[in-house]
């Protein structure tokens, strides 16, 4: 007979934004005559820009020619990709990043749930507390969270960071050693940055007890402070410690192009092994790479007119979240986030429950964010609002919030 992965069906429910998405389906069924206004999923809104269709246009038009066109390409991704990710990630700020060190994906999310697979399932794996749920979902997965308390909504065998209004949203060095240690910054749920010293500080903590961070810089473009580092490779020490996942989701609106990329240094090691060879092992075995025509539209990302059409997007975003965040809090709402990223991070009306929230703000504002105990324990009582709406949907949005709660 054939027998199933159990760990899948330990799985709380479905996943987050699955639910949402069930949840707001019924609501515009049930009321076909309102205008839903979508800030819930951090999916973009705008175009792509001009130099990345031009980009793609071209590529295309070499697809259809017998001297230009091409098969299967270097899993890894092509050099002039990786190249330029290199000089202008990394080199350009100072991080001592190879071409040879990068590896292109189809996204972010694909990598941090895959990562796991070069890891053992007996090692003890850290995360804040709220969370994006990919880290925890594909952990339970494989059967290294353990089972799920469904009362605490909590897997016995993860380590949870809580990461709380006192604290500033930010984790705590845990108590209990980690081996695999997920951080998130500029954070999603919350919106939060982390600075240069604090961060020196899980890179020590890392190196010494062998731990290895995974770093997910998704959000990294929206960085606007100073002090705060755009990757962990800025960190020195970081090196030895540490794998970066990054996308051009978010800051170049690839959501539905998709591409991101991994960085593995080859200093990364465990008991001599170089964890960089194990992943590209999986990389080749698992991943025909990504397409051609994606990967030319990710490198004009970095040409000096699409570097400028990139900070046109991203100000065009942060502007939304300076609209949602003085909106809330004209509203009277505790607000978070939108300094860094383009989330903003609200604690819900006492005596509600952040699903409660949800459902009150999708029946009479038609307004859809997410709940912020989607994201794990410490996130009850909070929501999060994305700033990637359009301008008038996220005006009209909060003009709606402002006319329902302001006292």
């Amino acid at each position: 007979m054939v027998k199933l992965n159990d760990n899948y069906l330990k799985l709380p429910g479905s996943y987050l934004f699955s639910e949402i998405a069930k949840r707001v389906s019924a609501f515009t069924e049930a009321n076909p005559d309102k205008k839903v206004i979508k800030l819930g999923i951090g999916d973009v809104t705008l175009p792509l820009t001009k130099s990345v269709i031009e980009a793609m246009h071209k590529a295309v038009d070499e697809m259809g020619a017998a001297a230009t066109f091409r098969g299967y390409g270097p899993e890894q991704g092509y050099e002039f990709l990786r190249k330029a990710i290199a000089e202008n990630d990394y080199c350009a700020r100072g991080a001592d990043i190879a071409p040879d060190e990068i590896f292109v994906s189809d996204g972010a999310k694909s990598d941090t749930g895959n990562i796991g697979d070069i890891f053992s399932v007996d090692n003890k794996v850290a995360v804040c507390d709220p969370v994006y749920p990919v880290y925890v979902d594909t952990n339970a997965m494989v059967g290294r969270a353990g089972d799920f308390n469904a009362e605490t909504g909590m897997w016995n065998n993860l380590i949870y960071m809580p990461c709380l209004e006192e604290n500033g949203f930010l984790p705590e060095l845990p108590k209990e050693r980690a081996d695999i240690i997920y951080l998130c910054f500029p954070n999603n749920p919350s919106g939060v940055a982390m600075k240069r010293d604090e961060l020196k500080k899980w890179v020590d903590y890392a190196n010494e007890n062998k731990s290895i961070i995974l770093y997910d810089g998704a959000y990294e473009a929206y960085i606007s402070e100073e002090d705060v580092p755009h990757t962990i490779y800025e960190i020195e020490g970081a090196k030895t410690c540490a794998i970066e996942f990054k996308s051009f989701s978010k800051n170049a609106g690839f959501t539905g192009t998709r591409c991101g990329y991994t960085v593995i240094p080859k200093e990364l090691k465990v008991n001599g092994v170089e964890v960089r060879s194990l992943w590209n092992r999986r990389h080749t075995t698992k991943f025909n790479g990504t397409p051609y025509v994606t990967q030319r539209a990710a490198e004009a990302v970095y040409s000096p007119e699409g570097k400028e059409e990139v900070k046109g997007l991203i100000k065009y975003y942060m502007e939304n979240a300076k609209i949602i965040s003085d909106g809330l809090k004209k509203a009277g709402f505790t607000v978070y986030g939108g300094v860094n990223s383009p989330y903003i991070w609200l604690k819900v009306p006492q005596g509600m429950t952040s699903w409660e929230f949800f459902d009150y703000l999708l029946e009479k504002v038609n307004v859809v964010g997410t709940p912020g105990s989607g994201f794990g324990p410490s996130g009850e009582g909070y929501f999060r609002l994305t700033a990637f709406g359009s301008r008038d949907n996220t005006l009209e949005a909060i003009d709606r919030i402002v006319k329902t709660f302001e006292q």
